[in-house]
């Protein structure tokens, strides 16, 4: 395994690779470490850069995918939650043909999301309306939704 310590608006950001794939990025990352030669650490620094600064809305990284196959489902239906836009937990549930009574269960397996920011986690918010749970913290969250869609919240 390879890992890449970054800053980034939201704070140290540690991205870590295996076998070719991304496999986490984790928050509050405050040791830098040395920087590993690795091709894709490298493009997944250039895309997260690129995405801090606008210029990327989309992420074109290989990920690992670690986890129940209820999570790999609605890890996967995040990634259709276009730039700059939320849904719900319940919209999740929805879309992936359940019933929204279900959207604590999605909520869980949104928040076991092992690469947050790529697979964007940070897009499902509550019912109402209201920022919910973020494992970043939801001041990390309400940053990337502003670098999103800027005065959304």
């Amino acid at each position: 395994m390879t890992t890449r310590w970054m800053d980034s608006p939201i704070g140290g950001l540690r991205i870590h690779a295996h076998a070719g794939l991304i496999t986490a990025i984790d928050f509050d990352a405050r040791v830098r470490g040395t920087r590993a030669a690795d091709p894709l650490l490298d493009e997944a620094e250039r895309q997260l850069t690129e995405y801090f600064t606008g210029a990327r809305e989309d992420f074109d990284l290989p990920l690992a995918s670690d986890g129940t196959e209820f999570q790999k489902k609605v890890w996967a239906e995040l990634q259709h939650i276009p730039f700059g836009e939320t849904a719900s937990y319940g919209d999740i549930a929805r879309r992936l043909g359940y019933e929204p009574v279900i959207s604590r269960a999605v909520g869980a397996a949104n928040g076991a999301n092992p690469i947050p920011i790529v697979v964007p986690c940070h897009r499902v918010i509550g019912a109402d309306g209201t920022l919910t749970g973020y494992g970043g913290g939801l001041d990390k969250k309400r940053i990337l939704l502003a670098l999103e869609q800027p005065g959304l919240f």
